[in-house]
């Protein structure tokens, strides 16, 4: 028989989102990380990035009918993902999982909630593999991997010598959808192939897409790609 966990002190007092998107602290460490980006020739990873991945992980929890609160933390990790590129791009995800500790510490957050949000921004990063637990880590991998769209783009002069940047500008358009009845997360791109080929698409994110199959099969979910109407997995 397995113990029970010691009772919540703080579960149900721990702030939203919404306090996170407040934090002056949060929103200067994602600028200063977006910069650093910039410096070395990324693809944008600045407020509007983070804030599509805080979205889109809590619209899957949601529609999943999972518990708010769970929706809720997935928004705060997709929120705080890559913060730690602030400190530089190598093992950016566990120094931002440090970071994160200690903003929702001072934001008041319960300490169950603030280990479930480093989870989830440890193992974003693809060498760390799919935690498979936790919803609030496989909603938030699904939505910050699924983010492909040419206005990551900082200058379309980069597409030449870039095939990121080239397969961000090439995709014109990005929806993620949840279908609940028949439990499937389809993201549907649509790809100008006049500037790439959807085979570049896959010589770059083929790990990505093999991890969101990962993460939906932990949410009791299918993953599928379509890319220009056809079913590609």
């Amino acid at each position: 028989m397995q113990p029970s966990e010691p009772p919540r002190t703080k579960a149900d007092k721990s702030p939203g989102i919404e306090a996170v998107r407040s934090s002056e602290k949060a929103r200067l460490y994602i600028e200063m990380a977006d910069r650093y980006l910039e410096s070395i020739g990324y693809t944008e990873h600045g407020f509007r990035q983070v804030d599509i991945a805080s979205t889109t992980a809590f619209k899957i929890l949601d529609a999943l009918s999972y518990d708010r609160h769970d929706a809720e933390l997935a928004a705060v990790a997709g929120f705080l993902h890559d913060i730690g590129n602030m400190a530089g791009r190598e093992q950016h995800h566990r120094i931002g999982a440090v970071i994160a500790k200690d903003l929702l510490e001072e934001l008041g957050f319960d300490f169950r909630d603030i280990g479930r949000v480093m989870a989830a921004i440890v193992t974003h990063e693809e060498d760390e593999g799919v935690v498979t637990f936790d919803p609030v880590s496989a909603a938030m991998l699904i939505a910050d991997k699924s983010d492909v769209h040419r206005s990551r783009v900082r200058t379309s002069g980069s597409i030449r010598e870039d095939i990121h940047d080239r397969v961000n500008f090439a995709a014109t358009e990005s929806e993620l959808t949840v279908d609940a009845e028949h439990r499937t997360i389809t993201l549907t791109l649509v790809i100008d192939t006049r500037i790439s080929q959807v085979i570049e698409y896959f010589q770059i994110f083929l790990s990505r897409m093999s991890d969101c199959r990962k993460a939906a099969r932990a949410l009791g979910c299918e993953f599928q790609l379509f890319i220009n109407e056809n079913r590609m997995a």
